[in-house]
């Protein structure tokens, strides 16, 4: 028990005086409460942003009169004595204080007693104040230990039960997704779960990343709109956005059947050109037309798959209103367009109510084929300039179609003998590939910016707090159909671990297994494995990367004849 009175703490580090605001701490984290509790005087004509991404607060005017501006919503509401308010972290707000405003104020978890409001207008959260926290129950879509290990290196991991929703039997490598049965399972996990769902999070593509937004929409948790996902999922829609705001960063298309015997003809567009369905991922269903020979070959294998995605996604395209000259292109449907490339990268980043930020770049290298990828590196060792450039052409696309409170990455290429930058396609996901590069050079997993943002919190990602200077994700791949025979054993990886520590590597072919029956491979090989490194340079990691494939021995059998 404790007593104590307003003027006893005046003139102590528990009353901060802005000059805008004056704000008297009665109870404070090391009192042992859950709490803090404030009594505020709002000095007339100030103005005053808040928007806490770290704590709760409930405010209960006593004197004055003023306002308070909902920055989210663009609503106002007048503030008079008797007046009571809420914010959480998905709230930014300004406050208008028409006279001297007087708020008795709760805030959790509890302030220590000297922070001020920042520049964006939030709290930092002590470190005393944080054994207070409730743990924050996040669900995470097909969580595996891969994905778990890499939550668990973000800061302040041990606030959080990361709760895995849904398998991968649901939402992985499938022959048939029904959408309505995903919500429908998702939904009864969600129901069954005896406490509070406080975020959802994913790094899955299709159909992960288009039926979360409906599932947090049903739950009233942060996320992209249904809507503005589709404007980045569906590719042909995607580009007549992107045409409306960015047109001179995006190559020639044309909207395709692939069941039209006279679809070539009616594309507009000269040899080489790339097709490939409007909704796919990892480049399934892609291929590059050189000539009509090239076509044949195409239009065979995409007829023959693209019903896999058609009817899922076009049962997703049915819950929002399209526009005319896309609402008659649905999930078997294809995009052709004319060939872009140069130096290939992929922004990370976010959007929190209406800020949009970048926070790395990784670098995109590929194969002598020009398709497969070889590796992702990060950091990117394009130019600045470029990069800021890029970062400018996604706050215009991510503005005009309204995306907000998620991630996002962005592939780029430019073309470093014009200087033209063209954008290839949108992701709304972290990229479930760059999570171990962001933990090895900046010291946690971009998962954390994935459940800041679930929480509606605003994301912090560490900057190059990690053990090394660069990183790399590395494929090994094949190029002709096979048997796999055999594949590295529990030796090889020791051996690996012991002269390159901290390496993860990802046996993808079992034995047995025909290549071509692997699933969602790119129409150019098939990956054998996948490998994470860390190094003090990039040449260091290349010289990692040769080392590993000389230890991590793969038997192939040619098919008979």
């Amino acid at each position: 028990m404790f007593v104590r009175h307003l003027d006893e703490i005046t003139q102590s580090e528990a009353t901060v005086d802005t000059g805008d605001w004056a704000s008297r701490r009665l109870v404070l984290a090391r009192d042992g409460r859950d709490y803090s509790l404030h009594d505020t005087l709002m000095r007339a004509g100030s103005h005053t942003l808040i928007d806490y991404p770290n704590h709760l607060e409930s405010a209960y005017c006593i004197e004055g009169e003023g306002e308070l501006e909902d920055l989210v919503q663009g609503r106002r509401h007048p503030i008079t004595p008797g007046t009571v308010y809420g914010l959480e972290a998905l709230d930014r707000i300004r406050l208008h204080a028409h006279t001297d405003l007087r708020l008795i104020c709760t805030v959790t978890p509890p302030l220590i007693g000297g922070e001020r409001l920042d520049d964006q207008g939030g709290f930092p959260v002590a470190a005393d104040a944080r054994p207070a926290l409730r743990k924050k129950n996040v669900f995470v879509v097909n969580l595996n230990d891969f994905n778990l290990g890499r939550l668990r290196s973000i800061r302040n991991a041990e606030n959080y039960n990361f709760l895995k929703l849904l398998d991968a039997s649901d939402v992985l490598e499938q022959d048939h997704y029904d959408i309505d049965a995903i919500l429908t399972k998702a939904r009864a996990e969600l129901e069954r779960y005896p406490g509070r769902v406080d975020g959802l999070i994913h790094y899955i593509d299709f159909p992960v990343s288009t039926t979360v937004p409906i599932l947090c929409s049903e739950y009233g948790l942060p996320s992209a709109s249904l809507e503005a996902v589709l404007k980045c999922e569906h590719k042909y829609w995607s580009r007549i956005e992107q045409q409306q705001c960015i047109a001179e960063h995006i190559p020639q298309f044309a909207a395709f059947d692939p069941f039209d015997n006279d679809a070539l003809s009616t594309l507009g567009l000269e040899f080489p050109f790339w097709v490939k369905p409007i909704k796919s991922f990892s480049s399934y269903l892609g291929f590059m037309i050189r000539n009509e020979r090239d076509w044949s070959e195409a239009i065979a294998e995409i007829r023959a798959h693209i019903g896999r995605f058609e009817a899922p996604f076009d049962r997703l395209l049915s819950r929002v209103q399209m526009p005319p000259e896309v609402a008659g292109i649905g999930g078997g449907s294809c995009i052709a367009e004319s060939i872009i490339g140069g130096r290939m990268c992929t922004q990370e980043g976010y959007v929190h109510k209406g800020k949009l930020r970048v926070y790395g770049t990784v670098d995109s290298l590929r194969e002598p084929n020009g398709s497969s990828f070889a590796s992702y590196q990060y950091p990117s060792r394009l130019p600045a300039a470029v990069r800021k450039r890029m970062t400018r052409i996604i706050e215009t696309f991510m503005a005009h179609i309204g995306y907000d409170n998620a991630p996002f990455n962005v592939e780029f290429f430019w073309d470093a003998n014009t200087d033209r930058i063209w954008l290839l396609e949108v992701n709304p996901r972290i990229s479930e590939s760059h999570a171990e590069l962001f933990r090895k050079v900046d010291g946690a997993s971009h998962h954390e910016i994935a459940t800041d943002l679930s929480l509606g919190a605003r994301p912090r990602l560490p900057h190059r707090d990690g053990e090394y200077s660069c990183a790399g994700k590395f494929f090994i791949r094949a190029y002709q159909d096979a048997v796999v025979t055999g594949v590295p054993g529990a030796e090889q990886l020791a051996e690996i671990e012991r002269l390159m520590p901290d390496t993860v590597v990802r046996i993808m072919a079992e034995p047995g297994q025909r290549l071509s029956a692997m699933m969602d491979q790119d129409s150019y090989s098939y990956t054998l494995a996948l490998l994470w490194i860390g190094a003090s340079s990039p040449r260091q990691l290349q010289r990692r990367y040769e080392q590993a494939v000389e230890i991590l021995d793969f038997e192939l059998a040619p098919l008979a004849e």
